[in-house]
C-alpha cells in the first residue's frame, strides 16, 4: 500500500464513532492522458492485508492498526464522506492497506458500489491488490460496472530471492506475470509498484534491481512507480533500522535509478514516502528538497530534464560508501551513521 504514513507512524485505531470516516485523503497532481489532472486519494479502513495477518512483508506498518473485526460495511461510507470532501477530480485512488479484490477485506456490494458511483461521476478509479485476487472472473465483474479501472500491484522486486528472503512477499515473480497478462489482455491499465532498497541488500545492490525491476514491470505496465523505502513503525525493517543495520536509500540513488530507467516505461513516477527525512530517502538534509521538489516535478511532467543534480559535497559520501559498502564483514549497515558517531542515536525517533 503506497499512502503516505510519514516518520513510519500510522494514525491510531479510530473508535467505532469514527468508523464513517476514512483515515485520510488529500489531493494531487498526475498526468493522465498526456495531461496533467487534479486526483482524489484516499485510504479506507478496512480489516487489513490478508498477507499482514499470515507475517506480512518486512518493510510495511501500514495494517498495525488494521483488526478482522473492522465493520465492512462502512467501507462505502468511508468512500463516499472521501469523495464529498475531495470535490471535482479526475482520478480517484482508493488505498485500502492491502488488496481492494479480496472480497474478505472489501466485499462484493461494497466494491461493486465504490465503482458505480466512480461511473456515476465519470471518473478513472485506482486500486491495489496482490496478485491472487487478480482472476479473470473479478476482473470482468469490475468491468461490467465501471470500464475506466486501473490496477496496482506491488510486484516490488523481479528477483524470486530478493521477494522471498528479503521481503516475505508471499508471491513469486511467476504469479505477477500471470496477473498482469491478464490485465494487459482486457486491455486494463496496470500500475507496478517497485521497492527501492528491501533490508539486505547493499545500496549498490539495490539500486540494480530497481533498475531491473522496472525495466521487467515496464513490458506490462502503463505506469510504474518508483518506491524508495521509508522506515514505518513495528517492521523488520525499524528493527534493523535501530540496530544501524539498515539505511534507506540516498536520494542520489532515487535520481541514479530514474536516469538509468529512463525509457524502460511508459510512465515512471517516484514521490518518496518521509522523503527528506531520517526514516525516509534522503541525503544529509542541505540539498534533499531540492531533489523532491525534481522528483514531484519529473513525475507530473515525465521530463527527465527536471530531476535535479545540487551541487552538494554529500555526494562524495555516497559515490564512497557505493565502493566501500560490500566489503563491510556482517552484510550491509548504516555507514554514514556509523562514521557520524554517536550523536546520530539522538536523532532516532
Amino acid at each position: 500500500m503506497r499512502a503516505a504514513h510519514e516518520s513510519g507512524r500510522s494514525p491510531h485505531h479510530p473508535s467505532r464513532k469514527q468508523g464513517r470516516r476514512p483515515p485520510s485523503h488529500w489531493r494531487e497532481k498526475e498526468m493522465l492522458g498526456g495531461r496533467p489532472v487534479d486526483v482524489g486519494v484516499m485510504i479506507l479502513r478496512t480489516s487489513g492485508c490478508s498477507h499482514f495477518h499470515r507475517g506480512g512483508c518486512s518493510m510495511c506498518g501500514y495494517n498495525l492498526d488494521s483488526r478482522r473485526s473492522d465493520r465492512k460495511e462502512s467501507v462505502t461510507a468511508q468512500f463516499e464522506r472521501a469523495m464529498t470532501e475531495l470535490t471535482d477530480v479526475r482520478f480517484v485512488k482508493v488505498y485500502t492497506s492491502g488488496s481492494f479484490l479480496d472480497e474478505c477485506e472489501v466485499p462484493p456490494e461494497e466494491s461493486k458500489a465504490i465503482l458505480s458511483r466512480c461511473a456515476e461521476k465519470g471518473v478513472r478509479l485506482l486500486v491495489e491488490s496482490r496478485p491472487e485476487y487478480v482472476t479473470s472472473e473479478r476482473i470482468d465483474e469490475m468491468l461490467a460496472t465501471h470500464h475506466d479501472i486501473e490496477i496496482a500491484i506491488g510486484l516490488e522486486s523481479a528477483n524470486d530471492t530478493v521477494l522471498r528472503y528479503a521481503i516475505n512477499k508471499g508471491f513469486n515473480v511467476r504469479d505477477y506475470d500471470r496477473a498482469a497478462q491478464l490485465l494487459v489482455d482486457r486491455k486494463v491499465p496496470l500500475r507496478t509498484y517497485v521497492l527501492l532498497k528491501p533490508p539486505f541488500l547493499t545500496e549498490s545492490e539495490a539500486m540494480a534491481d530497481t533498475v531491473a525491476t522496472v525495466k521487467y514491470a515496464g513490458r506490462f505496465s502503463e505506469t510504474v512507480s518508483i518506491n524508495p523505502v521509508n522506515v514505518q513503525r513495528g517492521t523488520l525493517v525499524e528493527k534493523l533500522w535501530r540496530s544501524w543495520a539498515y539505511r534507506p536509500p540516498w536520494l542520489w540513488s532515487v535520481l541514479e535509478v530514474l536516469r538509468a530507467s529512463e525509457g524502460a516505461a511508459k510512465k515512471i513516477v517516484c514521490d518518496p514516502t518521509g522523503g527528506g527525512r531520517e526514516r525516509g530517502a534522503h541525503n544529509c538534509g542541505k540539498c534533499d528538497q531540492v531533489i523532491l521538489d525534481s522528483l514531484r516535478a519529473f513525475s507530473t511532467s515525465q521530463d527527465p530534464s527536471k530531476l535535479g543534480s545540487p551541487e552538494c559535497t554529500c555526494r562524495d559520501i555516497w559515490k564512497a560508501i557505493l565502493e566501500i559498502e560490500g566489503l563491510v564483514v556482517g552484510g550491509p549497515c548504516d555507514l554514514q551513521r556509523f562514521f557520524r558517531g554517536q550523536n546520530w542515536r539522538s536523532k532516532m525517533h
